[in-house]
Order: structure tokens, then C-alpha cells, then sequence
């Protein structure tokens, strides 16, 4: 059975080889992982043993994800909800379809009311609810819950659907971006290539030739070598990449673009965030509770002739901008709009690039105030856009 397995993760474009199967095969008879009480064996065990012995780069570990869920169908990740919130109340029974005026009807708390509410919430609810306006639970018109519509709550468990929620309740886990990823066009390369300072470091490794020719003919004819340190683009680039929730729908460009950047230029430090920039940022997403970086030594560490470049879709709830405590994730203590203003402050030559199409930005609250903080300099990632980008860097 596991031959095929092993051939999945090959189509996905995994570097395992033989000996790592076979390393597999001998942890699974040596017992590291086995079957439980009931006889039955964890699924869960064998994808962290399988992950462990066939994953070295974690920058894979999305690869390996996907053909894991590909090859065994029906798998299902079961949420760890707190006690709070039991998983009974989020099962998904039923799904409200509501017209555009019913929708229209439904009025969105402000974001003190809707904190306050779910506080109050937590203490009163006693059992699960479904296709209701009030308690937590699935389907309905509630603000807290998941698979149906308000047009500002908290989401639940579940899986985003339309896109509104304020805050999220869970903890989500993202991948780093790929930066092997191979180019389907040279197209992002050449666009890139307008970001360009030139000098020469390092070794003498390159002929100088206009040199030799002088030297050798004032040394009556003998032969006087000249050499060079080689040219290398002096760029420096600070890359601010957002990853998670809405980016996954760009993933593919994203790691076309971030193997392009690590190609083109020498001087690249990266850090990850999500939705927006608040008090640290991540080099690792699995482990980006554990290796935080805090934002303030980001803007102490790097010099302002750094080129500062967001990329991101910029499409989130105004209140993870604006507001202290917004974020999705955790209770931040100061809007990110000031810490972008920071940022932009520090490091004058900036720009945003987002992989949205730009037809849809004007129907995004979030993206105009990101295009305002940001002081118009938002592109499309398109070879227009970034070659726009990169021209008004390069000044």
C-alpha cells in the first residue's frame, strides 16, 4: 500500500527518496507508531512519523501536506476547541442560503458591542444552536459561529466563506513560501531587474580586460593579467511577506515572485506576517509563536537605504488596521496602521504589492485605507506593476 503513497508524494513534486521510504518502513516494523486500544491505528501518528522521516526542508511540509490529504480521502482535521466553545456547538448541519436583501438587513455591531457580546455570550449558552441570529453555532445570521452570513462577527471553527470576519478563533497554521519554486516566465526576473545598483565585491575573480590591453602594452608587450572583484546588484531589499487566510488563493505567484527576489539580489531579508504588520513578525511560520521578531528591532537592525517591500492582498477587516486589538489573532496593543506609518518612516523608499486583482481593489474597504497609509504607492503583481514598482524604487 505504502508504494503507492510513496509515488504520490514523487508526483508532488517531493524530494524523497528510496532510502527515506525505506527508513519509513522500518520505523512502522520497529512499532515507533501502532495501533491503539481499540486496535485501531492513529492516522495522526503515521502523518507526524511520515512527515519526520520524509520531509527535510520544512518549506515542504505543505507539499507533503497536500499529498497526504490527496492519497488518504475522507480524512477530516477535527478543530481543538476550549472548553468554552464545545466542537458539538460548530457542527455544521445545515446551510442558509439568504437573498441579497436579507442580507442587506442584517446590521453589524460596532467593535466594542461585538466583544462585549460574545463575553456575554460564553457565560449564558448552555447547548448547541443552528440556523439561529443569537448563540454561537453554525448556519444562521449569528456573529459568532461559522457557515453563515453577518456582515461583521467572529468566526469559529469552520472555514472562511464570505470573507467578513473581524477575528478568528482558532489557532491556524501557515507554510513558508517555496523558494524553489520554478518559474513558468522570466518575465518577474526581467521585471525585477529595473531595481539595479551595480559594484564590484568580493575577490579578484573577473578579467579586466581594457587593463590588460593597457599594462601589457606599457610592459613593451609582456603579458600583465589585470583582475576584478565581480559585479553584484548592491540592492538592499527588506521583503514583508503576508501569508495565510485570503493569500493562499495566490500562493502559486507569491513563491513565483519570492524566488525571483531571492534570485536578483544578494543583500534580501525576509520576514512573514498576516494581514497586516503589528509588534513582530516570523522567519519560520511553524514556529512562529516560538521565534518572534520583535517589529522595533526591525527598524533598528536594517539602515534606511534598505528598498522596503510589502506584499500582501491587503483585504482584511478594517479593524485589523485600525484598531488596538483588532488583529485576528491576538489581542495587539497598538493599531497596525502605526506600525506601517513606522515602517514607511524609516525606510522612504517602500512599496506595496498586491496580488489582487486590481479591478476588485475599489470594493475593498481595507485596501484603500492600505493604499492611503501606504501613500499611493500600491502595484498590481502583474509585469506592469512590478515594473512600476521598481522604477519608482530605483529613484
Amino acid at each position: 500500500m505504502l508504494i503507492d503513497f510513496f509515488y504520490t508524494l514523487r508526483a508532488a513534486k517531493l524530494p524523497v527518496s528510496v532510502r527515506e521510504y525505506l527508513t519509513l518502513l522500518e520505523a512502522l516494523e520497529a512499532g515507533v507508531v501502532g495501533p491503539n486500544s481499540d486496535g485501531a491505528w492513529s492516522l495522526d501518528d503515521f502523518y507526524h512519523l511520515g512527515r519526520t522521516v520524509l520531509v527535510k526542508d520544512e518549506k515542504h511540509y505543505d507539499k507533503f501536506d497536500r499529498a497526504f490529504a490527496a492519497y488518504f480521502k475522507g480524512v477530516e482535521l477535527v478543530a481543538d476547541f476550549t472548553q468554552e466553545v464545545p466542537a458539538d456547538w460548530l457542527r455544521k448541519i445545515l446551510e442558509k442560503e439568504l437573498t441579497p436583501e436579507q442580507k442587506a438587513a442584517i446590521e453589524a455591531m460596532g467593535w466594542d458591542e461585538l466583544m462585549e457580546t460574545l463575553r456575554k455570550r460564553l457565560e449564558e449558552q448552555k447547548e448547541r444552536h443552528e440556523g439561529g441570529s443569537k448563540w454561537i453555532g453554525t448556519g444562521g445570521t449569528s456573529p459568532f459561529g461559522h457557515g453563515g452570513y453577518n456582515p461583521q462577527g467572529i468566526r469559529i471553527g469552520g472555514a472562511g466563506k464570505n470573507k467578513s470576519a473581524v477575528k478568528v478563533w482558532e489557532q491556524r497554521a501557515y507554510r513558508d513560501y517555496d523558494d524553489s519554486q520554478e518559474l513558468g516566465t522570466r518575465n518577474i526576473k526581467v521585471a525585477l531587474r529595473r531595481l539595479r545598483k551595480f559594484a564590484r565585491q568580493g575577490h579578484e575573480l573577473e578579467l579586466d580586460l581594457p587593463d590588460t590591453i593597457r599594462s601589457t602594452a606599457a610592459n613593451a608587450g609582456w603579458l600583465d593579467i589585470k583582475m576584478i572583484p565581480e559585479r553584484h546588484n548592491n540592492v538592499k531589499v527588506l521583503l514583508l511577506m503576508d501569508v495565510g487566510g485570503t493569500m493562499d488563493e495566490h500562493i502559486q505567484r507569491i513563491e513565483e515572485l519570492f524566488s525571483a527576489v531571492k534570485t536578483e539580489f544578494k543583500h534580501l531579508e525576509f520576514y512573514y506576517f498576516h494581514n497586516c504588520v503589528y509588534d513582530f513578525v516570523w522567519k519560520n511560520n511553524h514556529r512562529r509563536f516560538a521565534e518572534k521578531f520583535p517589529t522595533w528591532d526591525i527598524l533598528h537592525k536594517y539602515n534606511k537605504d534598505y528598498k522596503l517591500i510589502f506584499v500582501g492582498d491587503a483585504t482584511m477587516s478594517p479593524y485589523e488596521i485600525l484598531q488596538p486589538g483588532g488583529s485576528v489573532e491576538y489581542n495587539n496593543q497598538e493599531a497596525g496602521a502605526e506600525w506601517l506609518q513606522r515602517l514607511t518612516h524609516k525606510f522612504p523608499n517602500f512599496a506595496w504589492i498586491n496580488p489582487e486583482q486590481q479591478g476588485v481593489w475599489q470594493y475593498r474597504q481595507s485596501i484603500a485605507i492600505i493604499e492611503q497609509l501606504m501613500s499611493g504607492r500600491m502595484y498590481p503583481l502583474t509585469l506592469k506593476g512590478l515594473e512600476d514598482a521598481m522604477r519608482m524604487l530605483s529613484k
